[in-house]
This record gives structure tokens, sequence and C-alpha cells, in this order.
């Protein structure tokens, strides 16, 4: 099944309520929130309060955070006590993976990897059978409003190819123009920025991409 997860990234900084209830009353039922520390990537947004603002805010809809952060195992345990449903670190931290899905995975949260553009597959092939969630970013991680990378798009088939049953989810660059080949691929899980909370009807954007 197909689900949206608008990036609270590219809400307005001053109304984050708002422009999320505007989605949600549009019919969302995940949020995406990324997580970022000014060290793993070239920017920072924001915390542990975020997410248990939106988590007090909007009690139905599923947090799905994104830690891009060099060590997200300081902050695994906040986030899961802010409210999150989901925590995906990245692969290419320099810490050991496994231990960190395993605390996620024991508190009772879904845990998943991410791959940046220039990662293999290979590099999270042996978690597979751990992860919930496997998130493929389509641009360089850091800023919303970039382009999708088409060629970051194979390393969905090639998950499914492996057996990956779980929420394969992309980000980056994602938009009602390029959803149909991203969920070629075998995507299940569409992660947008600009194009969600830019939508003049973001009901009808919606409605477009579900029945892709």
């Amino acid at each position: 099944m197909l689900e949206i997860a608008p990036s609270v990234l590219a809400a307005h900084p001053l109304y984050v309520a708002r422009d999320v209830k505007r989605l949600v009353d549009a019919g969302i039922k995940v949020l995406h929130l990324d997580i970022m520390d000014g060290h793993f990537v070239p920017n920072i947004s924001f915390g542990p309060a975020m997410v248990s603002s939106l988590s007090k805010e909007f009690p139905g809809i599923e947090l799905d955070v994104h830690l891009m952060l060099a060590e997200p195992e300081k902050y695994t345990d906040t986030f899961m006590k802010a409210g999150a449903h989901s925590i995906t670190i990245h692969s290419e931290i320099s810490a050991d993976l496994l231990p960190i899905l395993m605390s996620i995975k024991r508190a009772g949260i879904k845990a998943g990897l991410s791959v940046k553009p220039g990662t293999q597959i290979d590099r999270i092939s042996s978690y597979l059978d751990l992860i919930d969630l496997v998130l493929v970013m389509s641009v360089e991680p850091g800023f919303g409003g970039q382009k999708l990378i088409p060629d970051t798009l194979p390393k969905i088939s090639l998950l499914r190819e492996r057996g990956f049953t779980g929420t394969i989810s992309v980000d980056g660059g994602v938009n009602l123009e390029n959803s149909r080949e991203v969920l070629s691929y075998g995507a299940n899980r569409l992660v947008m920025g600009t194009a969600a909370f830019t939508a003049e009807d973001p009901k009808a954007l919606f409605d477009q991409l579900l029945s892709t």
C-alpha cells in the first residue's frame, strides 16, 4: 500500500502546525521529520521538541523520524520518548549499526537504514532481515528543493530482488511528475517536501498519487 509522507522540513518555520494541519486535513497519515546536526549534513533543522509537539498536536499521525546525525546513538532514546514511531539512521555513520538498530527495535519502534545517492545497497544487505524500513535518498541529504537523481532508483528494485518486503521510502525531489517512475521500481512510501507543502490543492495531489 502506497504511503505519502510529507517532509516537515518544507513547512513554513513560523507556521508549522498550520501547514501540517492542512495536509492532515487532506488525508495524510505519516509525517517525515528530517533531523540534521550540521555535521553529518551541512544544515541544521530541528530537534526532539518538534517531534514531541507534533505528537501531541496530531496524535493519530505516524511520525517517521530520519536522523541525519553523525552520532545518532546519543539521541535515539530522546526521540523515542518524544513520540517517534520509526527511527531511521544513516548507513554511512562510523558507529556500529547493529547495537543502535537493536536498541530501537527493543523499544518497540520501527527501525530503518538510509543510503545516500553514492552508497550501494551492499552496505546494508546484512541488516535487511532486522530492519522495517529502507530510506533511499534520491538527492544529497541536507537541503530541500533539489531535483531527483534518477540513477538512485534502481536501488529500490535491487532491494526487492534481495527479498526485502518492508517499507522502501524515497526522499528527494519526488513530485507528481516523477512519482510513477519511482513507484515502478517497487517503492511504497513517497517522502514529499516542497511538492506537498506548496500544493494548491493537497488533497487533489494526494488522490492523484494514490491512484498512480
